[in-house]
């Protein structure tokens, strides 16, 4: 048998050569652009770790470090733990069972991620303070002075990690319904056939071939935390974001705010590894096409009153009630300058939350067309890249932008003194286009989740169809997908308005000097205790964040695949 002649080094270089300026086509660029936008921030800041610091990280160390692990670590936990708890038994609720409200708990669950976990601070604060309305109302009703009674301290990691949990439930309880609905039948069969009932199908049967939803619910929900900066802030619980924006802004000291950015993004990429990890080869998947109408257990007399109240209790602890303290304030108190500086605020959130959607969206089709139009592995690995930015937390983003840019002004202001003796100031960093810069960067994967999905939908034999009558690649996307992808790209656009009229953390750090959008309002305004102002920005937030929420909820009106038993008989 003979062996295959061996290629020289210089041979096997020139093939890589040749096919790598084959691939090299627009498309090819745009996303390899697109995936170096999204990594810079993260190089950054991984490029800061080894940058000496001149003894600030040292005292970092040996003062507030072990603080921002130890509170880091157990809210992660706690809010980990609450979320699986809530979202997997409400799930399982209004899947296989019938009760009372079933139809309204199906969408009304969702209803707590229109509620930023900073509003949901501030409003409880003002509801369950020692002023405030719960307990005047105790001290009134049994004569009780202050003192005389013990009441929990809302301003706690305790607190913190509830109101957390409150908001963010929904993503586990999302993905974990959805998985639900996916499942077999004849798997439920057997284990009911076995002698199970509903509580052991649930625990021993149904959660494990959930698992993959559970994961990934709690990973999303984890990564939520790690970005939480507003909420533990108000609350005085020091963590690695709060931690980052003190050490930048009241130390003065980037490099060693960068070096805690890196070690919150190490924490970020452990999380998704564990992850990855946790899946091994375990395969979770229907082996047969055909489906069947899941079977539901009738509630009734105590049991369906539990099974209303454990799904009623989180709309009105993550929802209602904030939602109802927050209009009762804005009516009877709310922002003084409302109808004044209060349209410039609302203008300012609008208009970058505007922009930085549409650039997401259109970067969302650059990135899954091009990859639908050459599926190389180097497409797929900028892809990723480029989608990985909602990992990050926005103080990580923030500091990765920052630094750079900073850098590059300065730099620029030095040689134009120098040569022609002017200086015209801080044109990147000191601009809203930063601000924009990070929104992209942080919320690319949202509207590029949904343009994939939708594109994934069109049949290939319409691009051949366009080519053969002469199309080009770019005539195809204009004229073919983007009418039949509209309403996709809407839906993309309003997530990616909408988490951007949220973020705060990254405003915080990027804004531009007097410049102020309706999340740094509302902060501003509950640091200095001011309560009742801060309610109207917040209130303005919450209507806002309803509309991924609406969004959601016509999207779980798709029924379960085979869910009409007859048509699949027919087939």
């Amino acid at each position: 048998m003979s062996l295959p002649a061996r290629r020289s080094p210089l041979a096997l270089f020139s093939g890589l050569v040749s096919r790598f300026t084959l691939s090299l086509n627009p498309w090819s660029i745009a996303l390899f652009l697109i995936a170096l936008s999204v990594a810079l921030p993260i190089l950054v800041v991984l490029g800061h770790i080894v940058v000496p610091t001149e003894g600030v990280w040292q005292h970092l160390a040996s003062t507030v470090l072990p603080r921002y692990l130890s509170n880091t670590f157990w809210l992660v936990f706690w809010v980990g733990l609450g979320t699986l708890v809530i979202g997997a038994s409400s799930a399982w609720l209004v899947v296989m069972c019938r009760f009372p409200g079933k139809r309204i708990f199906e969408w009304a669950l969702l209803l707590p991620l229109a509620v930023p976990t900073y509003v949901i601070a501030y409003a409880y604060t003002d509801f369950l303070q020692v002023a405030g309305p719960l307990q005047s109302a105790l001290r009134e009703w049994f004569g009780w002075q202050y003192g005389d009674y013990y009441f929990p301290n809302i301003r706690s990691l305790g607190g913190a990690a509830t109101l957390i949990t409150f908001v963010l439930y929904p993503y586990v309880y999302l993905l974990t319904r959805a998985s639900f609905l996916e499942q077999s039948v004849c798997v439920l069969d057997v284990g009911r056939t076995l002698g199970r009932g509903p509580w052991h199908l649930f625990s021993s049967v149904a959660l494990p071939l959930a698992r993959p939803a559970l994961v990934g619910g709690v990973s999303l929900v984890l990564m939520e935390t790690l970005n939480e900066f507003g909420a533990v802030q108000f609350f005085g619980v020091d963590t690695f974001t709060t931690g980052i924006y003190r050490t930048w802004f009241g130390l003065g000291e980037p490099v060693a705010a960068a070096q805690l950015a890196a070690c919150l993004l190490t924490f970020v990429i452990v999380l998704v590894l564990l992850e990855r990890y946790s899946r091994g080869k375990r395969r979770y998947f229907h082996t047969t096409n055909r489906y069947q109408q899941l079977p539901e257990y009738h509630l009734r007399g105590w049991r369906a009153l539990g099974a209303s109240m454990v799904c009623f209790l989180p709309i009105l602890i993550g929802f209602l009630l904030p939602s109802g303290i927050l209009l009762n304030l804005a009516i009877h108190q709310g922002d003084s300058l409302f109808g004044t500086r209060f349209i410039r605020f609302a203008t300012n959130s609008l208009s970058l939350s505007l922009i930085a959607a549409l650039i997401a969206v259109g970067m969302a089709v650059l990135l899954s067309y091009g990859v639908r139009l050459h599926n190389s592995p180097s497409a797929r690995i900028f892809t990723r890249i480029a989608s990985m930015g909602y990992a990050i937390p926005g103080s990580v983003v923030a500091v990765g932008i920052l630094i750079p840019f900073a850098w590059l002004d300065n730099t620029l202001n030095t040689w134009l003194h120098e040569h022609y003796g002017k200086i015209i100031g801080l044109v990147f960093s000191g601009s809203a286009f930063i601000l924009i810069y990070a929104y992209v960067v942080r919320f690319l994967a949202v509207s590029y989740n949904a343009v994939e999905a939708s594109l994934g939908k069109v049949t290939p034999s319409m691009d051949a169809a366009s080519r053969t009558l002469g199309q080009t690649a770019g005539g195809t996307l204009r004229r073919i997908h983007t009418p039949l992808m509209r309403s996709s790209l809407l839906a993309a656009g309003i997530l990616v308005f909408v988490d951007a009229m949220k973020e705060l953390p990254a405003t915080m750090i990027l804004r531009p000097f007097n410049f102020d959008t309706l999340a740094v309002r509302a902060h501003s305004l509950a640091s200095d205790e001011r309560l009742a102002e801060a309610s109207t920005a917040s209130l303005t937030i919450v209507v806002v964040g309803i509309l991924p929420v609406i969004l959601l909820s016509l999207a779980m009106r798709r029924a379960r695949p085979g869910s009409q038993a007859e048509s699949l008989q027919a087939k």
